[in-house]
């Protein structure tokens, strides 16, 4: 039976969260623009593993987000959430936008982390950086145009073509729609947070938890570089690539996805 969601308090606002299943906790944080992406993995996840999943700020039932937005106060949002369900250590698991949010909860909030798994991350501060930063120029420059709304509508079109809101709700149903309503949150906070998001190799190296790093074949040039990111930053991360996987992976592969986490969490068991 499926947990009903919590609004849980946190300094200056609330998380909407849900926990399910048993077992060692492991905290799925919420990615940009698609809440419920990582879903489908908590349904796997959840067989084995006690799973919080909570909507950031600005998301679904969470509290409006705060402007400027940044990545480390996501996650101290999230340790301050573990800390209300009396989660003292935790799987953490983040993918694109909240990958970058794992790993500033990793480096602030150390001794909370148990492992790392980073589902194909940004390419911030990798070799792709400007073009990145290019392209999410572009997109914002049509929001101020176009409305969040509108642009985010074409940015999807872009990527998954017009159909974009029956594949998403194909995989997540309804879930077109509270994108469409969380698009200034994503636009107007994820993105600039992102962009101003101050890691570097320095700071990677105070990360001294197991870390995962989860790669779709099939993600695109912009995100070509950042396993070696990765390895630079964490030269003694696991690396796993799905076949036939895009960015998208959590919602088109979970299964593979699944596989690929499970066993990493259960070689590092909180006790």
């Amino acid at each position: 039976m499926e947990a009903p969601p919590v609004r849980v308090p946190i300094e200056g606002g609330v998380l909407e969260a849900t926990v399910t299943g048993s077992g060692d906790p492991v905290v799925l944080v919420q990615t940009a623009l698609v809440a419920d992406e990582l879903l489908p993995l908590a349904e796997r996840l959840r067989r084995r593993f006690r799973v919080v999943h909570h909507h950031r700020r600005g998301y679904a039932g969470s509290s409006p987000a705060l402007q400027p937005g940044s990545v480390a106060r996501d996650a101290t949002d999230c340790a301050r959430l573990l800390s209300a369900f009396a989660v003292d250590r935790v799987h953490v698991v983040g993918a694109s936008y909240s990958a970058a949010v794992a790993l500033q909860l990793a480096v602030d909030h150390p001794g909370v982390v148990r492992t790392l798994t980073l589902v194909e991350p940004p390419p911030v501060h990798g070799p792709a950086d400007a073009a990145f930063r290019a392209a999410n120029a572009a997109l914002l420059a049509d929001g101020r145009a176009l409305g969040a709304e509108a642009a985010v509508d074409r940015f999807l079109v872009s990527l998954m073509g017009p159909d974009w809101r029956e594949q998403l709700d194909g995989a997540l149903p309804v879930s077109s729609a509270q994108v469409l309503r969380d698009s200034r949150t994503f636009l107007d906070v994820d993105i600039p947070a992102l962009l101003a998001w101050p890691f570097d190799a320095a700071t990677a190296a105070r990360i001294r938890c197991p870390v995962l790093h989860v790669a779709g074949s099939d993600h695109g040039p912009l995100f070509d570089g950042v396993a070696d990111l990765v390895r630079a930053w964490l030269p003694d991360a696991d690396q796993v690539t799905i076949p036939g996987a895009g960015h998208d992976v959590a919602l088109t592969h979970p299964d593979a996805l699944g596989e690929a986490v499970v066993p990493f969490l259960a070689r590092h068991p909180l006790g």
